[in-house]
């Protein structure tokens, strides 16, 4: 089963996320790293911070915006259509910069918190462990 990776600790993301849920018919798992078997994904925790990450049933992996097109291409009709948007060479080097921007900001995003800013050991010394 294909796995799309968040960070569970942000608001922001995982607004996202419960978005996807809702809306997009995917048969991918969507779960917050800091609850993924990073290990079995192939993930580190560092990438999972950096952003977010998508392995393949057949073992492909994405982060970022590729992640995101990936994610949308095991989707419906409308949106793998998105998803292949966002391959087209010229939108997808102006995904990075851009998905680049928002992880910065994410906090200051509808449903982002002041703790989705902090470096994760200032959130862990703050707010306790996230468990992993």
């Amino acid at each position: 089963m294909s796995t799309f990776v968040y960070d569970g600790d942000c608001a922001f993301c995982t607004r996202c996320a419960e978005f996807i849920e809702r809306r997009i018919p995917t048969g991918a798992r969507v779960v917050p790293w800091q609850f993924a078997d990073l290990g079995r994904l192939g993930l580190t925790e560092a990438e999972c911070e950096e952003a977010v990450q998508w392995v393949g049933s057949d073992g492909s992996r994405a982060a970022g915006p590729d992640a995101i097109a990936a994610l949308l291409a095991s989707s419906g009709r409308l949106w793998r259509a998105a998803g292949a948007g966002l391959r087209i060479p010229p939108v997808r080097a102006a995904a990075w910069p851009a998905y680049r921007w928002v992880a910065r900001n994410r906090h200051r995003m509808p449903g982002g918190t002041a703790a989705c800013s902090l470096p994760r050991e200032t959130r862990d010394r703050r707010y306790g462990s996230s468990g992993t």
